[in-house]
């Protein structure tokens, strides 16, 4: 079976890694959340006091990547590959809002992106990966066969992520949510290093007012269009 390399990528909390673990479930592909590997870092940074709300020591974080460790361990219970940072399993730290508030500072670091990239084209070498995050389609896998870019609106994400914080058990107000998804998309749109933009042959996929099931029913289909696609080329 000809496999394929699947890039999603899009806005915050448009749902990309729910879509990519199903997908690749679906597919028998490697799932990657590169979302989660620059919160390991924020993480990271966080912990050794190299970023907070009011400073950061960008300097000083980039000598220290070095010491940065990031796998994924599959977890057969939940179904899904968790973060382990340094050994340590952050999974639940990594979603927390302080974490969110800060990523994007960190996303704009070019060293950090360049480690990060490396490990995330190693990963995807032998094709069958479905990855998510913000640069997938026009930086780290610009020839991949399939190219989604989901969007949603700001409104629609933050009730989202809001609903998602609260079921965690996170104390958190609707506008405190909405403000961080707003100020995630003007930093991740317009920082210097690989800005979040469509690739020019992606497909815009809104999800503002579809559920899930309808739009994991679409993109697969997407996908296994271009699946049959790349058998025929072949044979």
């Amino acid at each position: 079976m000809e496999k394929i390399t699947i890039a999603i990528d899009g806005y915050s909390s448009t749902g990309k890694s729910t879509i990519a673990k199903r997908l690749a479930k679906a597919l028998n592909y490697i799932y990657v959340d590169t979302g989660a590997m620059y919160r390991a870092v924020t993480l990271y940074a966080m912990r050794n006091g190299f970023i907070s709300e009011t400073a950061s020591d960008l300097d000083g974080l980039i000598a220290s990547l070095d010491g940065i460790d990031l796998r994924f361990v599959y977890n057969d219970a939940l179904g899904f590959a968790e973060m382990y940072l340094n050994d340590q399993n952050v999974e639940r730290e990594i979603r927390s809002m302080e974490v969110s508030r800060l990523v994007s500072k960190v996303a704009t670091v070019e060293k950090v992106r360049e480690k990060l990239v490396a490990i995330q084209q190693r990963m995807g070498k032998e094709k069958g990966i479905v990855m998510d995050g913000r640069d997938i389609g026009t930086v780290v896998f610009p020839d991949a066969e399939l190219k989604i870019f989901m969007t949603a609106s700001p409104e629609k994400r933050a009730t989202r992520r809001y609903k998602e914080l609260l079921d965690k058990g996170e104390d958190v107000k609707y506008s405190e949510v909405l403000k961080n998804v707003e100020d995630r998309d003007y930093i991740d749109s317009h920082r210097e290093i690989s800005p979040l933009k469509k690739a020019k042959d992606a497909i815009e996929f809104d999800n503002s007012d579809m559920g899930l099931e309808d739009q994991f029913a679409r993109i697969l289909d997407f996908a296994n269009r271009v699946v049959n696609k790349q058998k025929k080329d072949v044979h």
